[in-house]
C-alpha cells in the first residue's frame, strides 16, 4: 500500500462501483464547496490494473476534484498481497459508502463552536460546508438549552427541530424548572413532547402584523427570529400577544378601507353583524348596501373579514303590505345590552378608582390584607417573570415596594411598613379596568371585602346614564320612584334630579355580582367542573391500562388538592373575617379555600 499523487481525470471508474444511484445536487455541491475550502481530508482509493489506476473507493471525491480544477490529489494505492481475505476490494467499497454515522446536533454545535473560538465567522464556516448561515445559527442556537438537558441529547436522545426550538426560546430557569419535573430516569429517554409543550409561548408571526414600524415602537414589540424556518421565508415572531393585539387595532381603525366597518366579537369568538343585517359568502361587495367586516382574531391576531349586507331601510320595506310578509319568517329581537362597550369601560375605571381609594385609606384587618393579597396574585392581569430583562408595565413599581420592606437585605418586622405596603402592592395588582389589564372577578370579590363602594362617585350623572340602554333606563327610573318619561334623555334628566345633591349607585357599578352575573359564572364552573370529571375519567381508565395519562395530557403535576389547604391560621389578632370567594374562578377540578378564619 503506497500513497501516489495522481491527475484526479486519470482515476478510472470502478466497474463494479456499489453505488449506482447518483447523490443529489445539494450533496454534490456540499462536497465541492468543502474541498474547496479546506482540500480532500481522506484521499480515493485505488488499484493499479494494466498500468492504470482504478478506483476502489472515491468516484465522488474524484469527480469533486476534477470540478475544482485540482491538478494532482493524493491517491491510496493498494497493492498486491494487501488483501487479507479475496474480494477485499467489493467489501471496501460497500463499507465505505455504508459504514458511517453522522455526527449528533449537539457534537456539530460543538464543533462550530470551536471553530468561531478559532475566529471564523458564521458565513465562513457555511460556505465551507455549503450550508445556509441560518443553519449554523441554528446549531448555535443549542447553546441556549439547559447544560442537563443538552448532555441528555449528546446521549443521542435528541428533539425534533420543533421541539428544540421550542425549548430553546424559553427561559433558562423554565427549562431548568421543566426539566427537573420531567427528566427522565436512567436510560430512559426524554419525553419531549411534553417537555416542548410546557415551555411552548403562543407565537404571532411578522407576516400576519398588518401595522408597520410605528406601531411596533409605540407599543414595544419585540420580534424574535425563528432560525429553524426554511432559508428565504420570513421566521420573524412575537410572545407578546395583547400589545400585538393592541396594535394590529388601532392600525386598523386609522386604515379602515371604504365600506369597511369594524365589528365586535361574541364571547364565543364569533363575528357579530350589525342587527337585521344578511351575512354574505362571495368576497367583494355587489350592492350599495354590501358593508366589509372587520374583526382582529384574538388567538391568531389574523384581520378577520366579513361581508354583510345591510338591513332595509324601513321606509323602504314598509309598503309592500302584509301579503308579503305572511310567509316571512319573524326574528326574536335581540334585547341591546343594558350598557354599552364605553359604558363598560367607564364602570371599570370607577370601580378601579373606587378599589385603589380603598386600599389606601379604608381599615382593613391583617387576616383581610393577607387574603386580598392572594387574590391579588390570582388576578387576570398578574405576570410572574423571573429574569434581568421583564418588561412588566409595572415592574418597576412592584420593585420599588420590595425594597421598602428590606433593610440591609433582611425583611422588616414594622407591622405599619408591611401594611402599607400590602396597600401598595394591592393597588398595583388589582384592576377593574377593561382591557388586557383586567384583574378579572377577583377584583370585584376585593372590593367587597374592603367596602370600595363607599369610595365611588355618584352614577346619577347624564355622562353614565348615556351608556344605559332605554329598558335600563326605565327600569332605573321605575326603581327609584321616577315617574318614567316619553324619551330616553328626559328620563335621564329626571333621575339626574331625582339624586341631585345625594350619592347614587346603580347596580351596575356596584362591586357586588349582579343576579345575571352570577348566573353565568355558576354556569361557567357547571363546564368548568364536567371539563374535569371528563379529564378524571380519562385518567381512571389510563391507570387501569397502566399508563400515566397526566403526562400525556398537558403535563401538569399536582391535582389541585393543595387549594384546600389554603385557608391555614392566618390570624393575627383574633378577628373574624370573611372573604367573597363563592364565585371565585378556579382551575378546574378545584375547590375555593375556605378563607373564613378565626
Amino acid at each position: 500500500m503506497k500513497i501516489v499523487h495522481a491527475n484526479p481525470r486519470k482515476l478510472r471508474d470502478n466497474p463494479e462501483n456499489p453505488r449506482r444511484t447518483r447523490p443529489s445536487a445539494e450533496a454534490d455541491a456540499q462536497l465541492l464547496a468543502n474541498i474547496q475550502a479546506v482540500g480532500i481530508l481522506q484521499p480515493p482509493t485505488a488499484r493499479e490494473i494494466a498500468g492504470e489506476l482504478v478506483l476502489i473507493a472515491g468516484h465522488r471525491r474524484r469527480d469533486a476534484a476534477i470540478k475544482a480544477k485540482l491538478k494532482e490529489i493524493a491517491v491510496l494505492v493498494r497493492e498486491p498481497g494487501d488483501d487479507a481475505a479475496q474480494g477485499g476490494d467489493g467489501v471496501r467499497a460497500l463499507a465505505e459508502n455504508m459504514v458511517r454515522t453522522a455526527m449528533s446536533p449537539v457534537d456539530q454545535w460543538r464543533a462550530v463552536e470551536a471553530l468561531v473560538g478559532e475566529d471564523w465567522t458564521e458565513d465562513a464556516i457555511a460556505a465551507a460546508l455549503n450550508l445556509p448561515v441560518r443553519r449554523i445559527r441554528a446549531l448555535r442556537h443549542l447553546s441556549r438549552v439547559h447544560p442537563a438537558m443538552l448532555d441528555h441529547m449528546a446521549r443521542g436522545d435528541m428533539p425534533t427541530d420543533q421541539q428544540l426550538r421550542t425549548i430553546g426560546l424559553a427561559s433558562a430557569e423554565d427549562q431548568a424548572s421543566v426539566w427537573q419535573r420531567s427528566k427522565p430516569k436512567r436510560g430512559e429517554r426524554a419525553h419531549w413532547h411534553g417537555i416542548a409543550a410546557a415551555l411552548e409561548k403562543r407565537r404571532i408571526p411578522f407576516a400576519v402584523a398588518r401595522f408597520g414600524e410605528a406601531e411596533t415602537e409605540a407599543f414595544g414589540i419585540v420580534w424574535q427570529d425563528d432560525l429553524f424556518v426554511p432559508a428565504g421565508q420570513e421566521g420573524r415572531f412575537t410572545t407578546q400577544l395583547d400589545a400585538f393585539l393592541q396594535a394590529q387595532q388601532a392600525w386598523l381603525e386609522a386604515n379602515l378601507p371604504d365600506r369597511a366597518v369594524l365589528l365586535g366579537l361574541d364571547e364565543w369568538g364569533r363575528v357579530m353583524i350589525p342587527k337585521g343585517a344578511q351575512e354574505l359568502y362571495y368576497q367583494q361587495p355587489r350592492d350599495e348596501r354590501d358593508r366589509i367586516g372587520l374583526t382582529v382574531d384574538p388567538r391568531s391576531g389574523e384581520v378577520r373579514q366579513t361581508l354583510f349586507r345591510e338591513a332595509q331601510p324601513r321606509e323602504e320595506r314598509g309598503g309592500r303590505g302584509r301579503e308579503a310578509s305572511a310567509d316571512s319568517t319573524v326574528l326574536p329581537k335581540l334585547a341591546r345590552p343594558p350598557l354599552s362597550q364605553k359604558g363598560d369601560a367607564m364602570v371599570g375605571d370607577l370601580r378601579t378608582e373606587a378599589l385603589h381609594e380603598a386600599f389606601a385609606q379604608a381599615e382593613i384587618p391583617d387576616q383581610a390584607l393577607i387574603g386580598l393579597l392572594v387574590l391579588a396574585l390570582a388576578g387576570q392581569n398578574v405576570q410572574v417573570r423571573s429574569g434581568a430583562k421583564g418588561d412588566d408595565l409595572y415592574a418597576g413599581a412592584r420593585a420599588a415596594i420590595a425594597a421598602g420592606l428590606l433593610d440591609g437585605g433582611v425583611l422588616t418586622a414594622d407591622a405599619d411598613a408591611l401594611r402599607a405596603a400590602a396597600r401598595a402592592m394591592l393597588r398595583q395588582a388589582l384592576s377593574c379596568r377593561v382591557g388586557f389589564s383586567t384583574s378579572g372577578l377577583v377584583a370585584r370579590y376585593a372590593g367587597v371585602a374592603v367596602d370600595a363602594d363607599a369610595y365611588l362617585p355618584t352614577t346619577a350623572t347624564e355622562e353614565f346614564l348615556a351608556h344605559l340602554s332605554k329598558d335600563a333606563i326605565m327600569g332605573t327610573a321605575s326603581a327609584n320612584n321616577v315617574a318614567p318619561r316619553n324619551t330616553g334623555k328626559a328620563t335621564r334628566a329626571a333621575v339626574v334630579e331625582r339624586f341631585k345633591g345625594q350619592t347614587f349607585l346603580h347596580p351596575l357599578v356596584r362591586f357586588a355580582l349582579t343576579t345575571e352575573e352570577q348566573r353565568k359564572l355558576a354556569e361557567q364552573r357547571q363546564r368548568e367542573e364536567s371539563r374535569a370529571a371528563l379529564r378524571a375519567s380519562w385518567q381512571s381508565s389510563g391507570e387501569d391500562d397502566g399508563e400515566d395519562p397526566g403526562k400525556e395530557m398537558d403535563g401538569e403535576e399536582g391535582d389541585g388538592s393543595g387549594e384546600e389547604e389554603a385557608a391555614g391560621d392566618i390570624g393575627m389578632d383574633g378577628e373574624e373575617v370573611d372573604l367573597p370567594t363563592d364565585n371565585l374562578q378556579l382551575p378546574p377540578g378545584s375547590q375555593p379555600p375556605d378563607v373564613h378564619t378565626t
